[in-house]
Formats: structure tokens, sequence, C-alpha cells
């Protein structure tokens, strides 16, 4: 997927645990770690608002576009979850 998450990073310029992060936004940390390791297909305005007010980010921050796995990723499904806050 040509669309990257890169929210270990900004969790570490943060200085906070994913348990944490899901505490406060109300997400499984199963629910995370698809997001983190970028299985998820898609997630909620509503669930990218959460971590941005938590993570005090801009959506862009957590979410980066490659241009390069954007060929890729044409040709490459896998199925991924969708993600939203409980």
């Amino acid at each position: 997927m040509a669309i990257r998450v890169t929210l270990d990073r900004v969790l570490l310029d943060r200085r906070m645990s994913l348990t944490e992060l899901g505490d406060r936004v109300g997400i499984t940390l199963a629910n995370l770690s698809i997001l983190k390791t970028g299985k998820a297909k898609a997630i909620r305005f509503s669930t990218l608002e959460a971590l941005c007010r938590e993570l005090n980010c801009q959506p862009g921050d957590i979410l980066v576009w490659d241009p390069d796995e954007a060929a890729a990723s044409d040709d490459d499904e896998d199925g991924g979850q969708a993600v939203a806050a409980e």
C-alpha cells in the first residue's frame, strides 16, 4: 500500500506506549497493532481525530504517502482490515 503509517515514530517522539495511547483513545491494542504494522486498509476520521488529539499532531504526522509503493500496491491485495475506536 502506498500509504504508510508512522505511528511508531510519533509514539517514540511523544515517549508514549501503544498501550497508553489505546487507553486514552479507546482503541484495543490489537487494533492499534493492525494500524501500526500497516495491515489496516481504512481508518475512520473520528479515530484519526482521536489519535491526533492525544498525540498532539496532524494526520500527516501519522500517515505518509509513498509514491514508490503506489505501483506495487496495485498488484498486491492482502485483505487488510479497517480500524475504528470501540
